[in-house]
């Protein structure tokens, strides 16, 4: 749960999210939370059943490959792995610049070969974390996701206590119960605060990618996953309030350009001398999902690769420790690669290609939950259970992805929604980067089909009934690296 937990990279999120959700629904930042909750919850229903019958560490390749074809199984697949790309860089320039200012070095801040230069170090040194192993990431994610929720935790409270009490130096507000509403801002606004907050939430499928490394494969990541989520809902929903109640709407949304900078002006006035505390959580946090959005990307490469899908040298595990060093380290540098060519543009082009992350997330994530009830779709009338928590629920929160994507798509065609404010190609800098990468793996995905055409021969099928009514695959319970059910062949079985 842990590494599911540090892939959100909650402090951070919360930082980066909370002025800009304040600045379009107001006082109702909690209830965005809320409801951006929902579709999380029931996407994490759909990781939770489709692992149940098929543990395999491509997730979401894997699964809708198997529910509805090679084709879309391909491009969800890509998908995840360009997740990784996109925000590894970025992750890992927040993780060193705020773990500079915990120790009071803001010169070295201001300088970017440093900046720069550390940033691709902490990707390096994180990306041989990953592949030493498992074991050694889980014990690195328990130290670091304590270190941050605890303190985001502790932040909320002195500064809800602040609140309360009238000391807090901004124009403070009373909590009340309306907050929770997320209807209460509507329209556009509601749309873009959901936007935010999936992104907030994403990343708590990471557990999941490590089931073919983890003690019953089967059921214990698809549980973290779900657990996750909830663990995920109470800290941000508490923050949001505890924030909106000490710091108030104007100022929140006066200050949403400052993204992760306001959680240290906010720190520095309800903590004082103990600021350092919310410093270090952004700093654990950023740290900490730099290493854990590795591993979805590199073991999502690694599936594609062993049913030829991807380049073969991508399977490769290493033979002492047990972990694809290979897909790995390609992620890494492809990641490096992107985020030094990107900061040389401008820091603000750096910014569009994360907000580009919703329409892949949006896209994965409601692939994903129509898998769910296709791959099940013979059991869903067996049980009223089976109907909510297969079918209904997986498909209402794609159904719910797939609008926000569409108005994604609709926001970012705005440059004036954009970090730059500039038009590439007539229209926003994200929405240009989206459609170059999906387009970027359509073309690459042609090409490996007529290069290697063994993956397009699988065929969709059907949830095995024994699998889905809790019975255990063969092999599960491994922790060596292999599933037990996977053949050689990538056939679907």
């Amino acid at each position: 749960m842990s590494i599911g937990l540090a892939a959100t990279s909650p402090a951070y999120s919360l930082a980066a999210i909370i002025g800009p959700v304040v600045a379009l629904v107001g006082v109702y930042a909690p209830g965005i939370m809320l409801a951006s909750f929902v579709p999380m919850l029931l996407i994490a229903s759909a990781f939770y059943y489709l692992n149940r019958v098929d543990s395999d560490c491509g997730t979401t390749f894997s699964w809708v490959t198997r529910a509805m074809g090679p084709w879309f199984g391909w491009l969800g697949g890509w998908a995840i792995g360009m997740t990784g790309v996109l925000i590894v860089g970025s992750l890992a320039n927040v993780g060193v610049t705020y773990l500079l200012l915990t120790f009071g070095l803001d010169d070295l801040v201001d300088n970017p070969w440093v900046l720069q230069g550390l940033t691709v170090l902490l990707i390096f040194l994180m990306t041989a974390i990953c592949v030493i192993g498992t074991e050694l990431s889980a014990r690195l994610q328990d130290v670091l996701i304590l270190a941050q929720v605890g303190a985001l935790l502790i932040f909320a409270v002195v500064a809800l206590t602040a609140a309360l009490n009238g000391t807090s130096e901004y124009a403070s507000l009373v909590p009340e119960v309306s907050w929770l509403n997320p209807f209460g801002a509507g329209g556009a606004a509601l749309t873009g605060g959901l936007l935010l907050g999936v992104f907030a939430y994403w990343g708590w499928e990471s557990a999941v990618n490590l089931n073919e490394e983890t003690e019953g494969a089967s059921s214990t990541p698809g549980r973290a996953a779900i657990v996750s989520t909830v663990v995920l809902l109470v800290t941000y929903v508490s923050v949001a309030i505890a924030v909106v109640a000490y710091a108030g709407v104007d100022f929140l949304a006066e200050n949403a350009s400052e993204e992760e900078g306001i959680f240290g002006t906010l720190a520095d006035s309800a903590m004082g001398s103990w600021s350092w505390v919310v410093l270090l959580a952004v700093a654990t946090s950023a740290i900490a999902s730099t290493q854990t959005t590795i591993i979805p990307a590199s073991r999502t490469g690694l599936s594609m690769a062993r049913r030829h899908a991807m380049p073969r040298s991508l399977a490769h595990i290493h033979p002492r420790v047990r972990t694809p060093d290979v897909s790995t380290w390609t992620v890494a540098v492809i990641a490096t690669v992107w985020y030094l060519v990107v900061n040389l543009l401008s820091e603000n082009a750096l910014l569009d290609s994360l907000t580009a992350l919703s329409l892949l997330i949006a896209f994965y994530y409601a692939l994903t939950g129509l898998a769910c009830a296709i791959y099940y779709r013979r059991e869903l009338t067996r049980s009223v259970k089976n109907f909510l928590l297969i079918g209904v629920g997986p498909v209402i929160g794609s159904i719910l992805l797939l609008w926000l994507l569409v108005e994604s798509i609709i926001d970012m065609s705005d440059p004036e929604n954009s970090s730059t404010g500039v038009a590439w190609l007539g229209v926003g800098p994200p929405l240009v980067i989206g459609v170059f990468i999906f387009l970027a793996g359509v073309v690459f995905m042609v090409f490996w089909r007529f290069h290697d055409g063994r993956y397009w021969q699988e065929r969709p099928g059907v949830a095995d009934p024994v699998l889905a009514a809790g019975g255990r695959p063969a092999g599960d319970g491994g922790a060596d690296g292999s599933s037990g059910h996977h053949g050689g062949d990538g056939a679907v079985r």
